[in-house]
């Protein structure tokens, strides 16, 4: 249970009135459940003709169980002697029935304060993760499929609600029922009860044993579902290769096979989990028969203190105390479960971030200089993609990058921005290393364009003004007529208001990236980064996304990653990458010059 104390200890801090709440509550419904099973023995007293009469008045009420007993057994006395032992049912029932309701009462009222904690909790969780993985650095999701990280979101913190906060309820009430039960049953003969302390320890440890199997494989059956999830998403988006390469049979039996391994997991998982109920029940079964053995032995013999409506009341309450105790196991095995999802999430929750702002980081708000990339390396992994790079962008300075794919040019651009740090060596602005400014700051000077544009399943409106606050429809529109976007939003049925689909589905290629390109005209940046927009579309898309990208670049500091070399003849600086190192640089003229890399990719884009 150590696991479940770590995660309520995280998440359950802000919900402790609601806990304690529901501890009071449920601890008087417990008091009033046993006062309601107390009040069998006078009742079978009364039936059985063998209850005592009290004529004495007992002394003066105290909290003691003694105390209570007596001054209720007087009571009931005085009505057997006034009206009789029909009366006396009468008004015996009338008091089960106010005991019944109180608890009830206090049940409910306990279910009542579990509510905001439970469903805060999951709240909390799924928010908690949600934003892990928005300050997670990029390199963290090369290495999960996307799929799996959905599962975890979904599936995972689905099943903490379903077994560790559904749990809380047994958790919070069965042990307090099961303590006030003992706590009779000891004042009603110790030597019994010591008999059944003696048999329970037996029957928690082999119902423990299957508890703890099931964490293991339901580890594993999470696991396969995050592979399931991941698969049906490369699918969808990949469904359109799929068809043309007639490969739906391969693509099926891909599928049939992770979902026949999920299939076999879950059986082990639940075959164990349903012996759950039959074995606690059996067990439970063989510790009462050995009880009314033992404790009828004891009666019989009249060497206890026990009467026989005692013994059968000890026996309500021991039997009270069986299905809090099957309820208690039940518990048991769904936190287990519970827990491996846990495990599943902490693996996002805990993941190290190191992007992070410095100790005191340096505010920035304009760009005044220039940018310098000084001996700068990095490495994914073991290989260096960049090799002691070199470079100063002034202001106001349009430089192309170009070469083969895999020379590192993203990585280069990456950098930038710190979606990763360098390896070795540093990056400035304005003189600063970017890992001494603020990370909000830094990227606040920087507009992005890629080549695949990045749009959300939202509004025209929406998307040109995300990550801009409180931007007006005007100054939207005006983004939009810069970006030559204007005219089709204004013609669709609500204008700037009109959905774009997911991920701009409803848009053909070219006004996805002017909707792209209006979005960084909104923000402004000094400083823009292009992955060139231009590549994959039409020639007289192209030609709207160049004028607007044109317009963009205008008196601003540009990086462009340049695919189609005619686009940046008139740079005022193209560096040619090969094997992640700047082998050649200069403008369009003087590289065809040199007679090099760039003239080879130059001839071969011509022809």
């Amino acid at each position: 249970m150590k696991g479940l104390y770590l995660l309520l200890k995280r998440f359950v801090k802000p919900y402790k009135r609601f806990v304690l709440g529901a501890f009071i509550f449920n601890l008087l419904a417990a008091m009033f459940g046993a006062f309601q099973f107390a009040a069998l023995e006078p009742v079978l007293g009364v039936l059985f003709g063998t209850q005592k009469v009290i004529a004495t008045k007992p002394a003066e009420l105290a909290l003691t169980v003694g105390s209570l007993k007596d001054n209720i057994m007087y009571q009931l006395s005085d009505i057997i002697l006034k009206f009789g032992n029909e009366k006396a049912l009468v008004y015996i029932g009338i008091f089960l029935m106010i005991m019944v309701f109180l608890k009830v009462l206090f049940t409910y009222l306990a279910l009542y304060m579990l509510v905001p904690l439970r469903n805060g909790v999951v709240r909390d969780i799924r928010n908690k993760l949600y934003t892990k993985i928005l300050h997670l650095p990029i390199g963290f999701f090369s290495e999960e499929r996307k799929g799996d990280i959905i599962a975890r979101m979904t599936g995972d913190v689905q099943e903490i609600d379903n077994s560790i906060m559904s749990s809380l309820e047994m958790l919070l009430k069965d042990p307090l029922i099961i303590l006030m039960s003992l706590a009779f049953m000891i004042y009603m003969s110790w030597s019994l009860t010591l008999f059944v302390f003696l048999i329970l320890p037996l029957v928690g440890y082999l119902i423990g044993k299957v508890g703890k199997s099931l964490k293991k494989p339901s580890m594993r059956g999470q696991n396969k579902m995050g592979e399931l999830l991941s698969t049906i998403e490369e699918s969808l988006s990949g469904l359109r290769i799929i068809k043309a390469f007639n490969a739906e049979k391969k693509a099926g039996e891909h599928f049939e096979k992770q979902n026949s391994d999920y299939y076999h997991i879950m059986n082990g998982l639940m075959w164990r989990r349903y012996l759950a109920h039959p074995m606690s029940e059996f067990l439970g079964t063989a510790v009462i028969v050995l009880v009314l053995w033992y404790g009828g032995k004891l009666v019989l013999s009249h060497n206890s203190a026990l009467t026989p409506q005692g013994f059968i009341t000890y026996l309500v309450f021991f039997y009270s105390i069986i299905n809090p105790a099957k309820s208690f196991t039940t518990a048991f095995y769904a936190i287990q479960k519970g827990l491996a999802s846990m495990e599943r999430i902490d693996m996002v929750m805990l993941a190290e971030n190191n992007i992070v702002n410095k100790e005191n980081p340096i505010a920035v708000k304009t760009f005044v200089s220039q940018i310098e990339y000084k001996d700068v390396t990095f490495r994914y992994q073991d290989d260096d993609v960049l090799k002691k790079v070199n470079l100063t962008i002034p202001i106001g300075k349009t430089i192309a990058l170009v070469g083969q794919s895999g020379s590192g040019k993203s990585t280069f651009v990456d950098l930038l921005p710190r979606f990763y740090d360098v390896s070795e060596g540093q990056i400035c602005v304005d003189g600063i290393d970017v890992r001494d400014y603020k990370i909000a700051d830094l990227r606040g000077l920087m507009g992005n364009v890629n080549q695949d544009p990045i749009l959300f399943n939202d509004t025209f409106f929406n998307n040109i003004a995300f990550g801009v606050e409180d931007a007006t429809l005007e100054q939207v529109e005006a983004a939009a007529k810069v970006a030559n976007a204007h005219e089709f939003i204004a013609a669709t049925a609500e204008g700037y208001y009109s959905n774009i689909g997911d991920r701009g589905g409803k848009l053909s290629g070219g006004q996805r990236q002017r909707v792209s390109i209006a979005r960084a005209v909104l923000k402004n940046p000094p400083i823009l980064i292009l992955d060139e927009a231009t590549s994959a579309l039409d020639t007289e898309s192209e030609k709207l996304v160049q004028e607007a990208l044109e317009n963009l670049m205008k008196n601003r500091t540009s990086i462009v990653i340049a695919h189609r070399l005619s686009t940046i003849k008139n740079a005022d600086l193209i560096c040619v990458f090969h094997e992640g190192a700047i082998v050649e640089r200069g403008n369009h003229e003087e590289l065809l010059a040199l007679d090099g890399i760039y003239k080879k990719l130059h001839g071969m884009q011509s022809f």
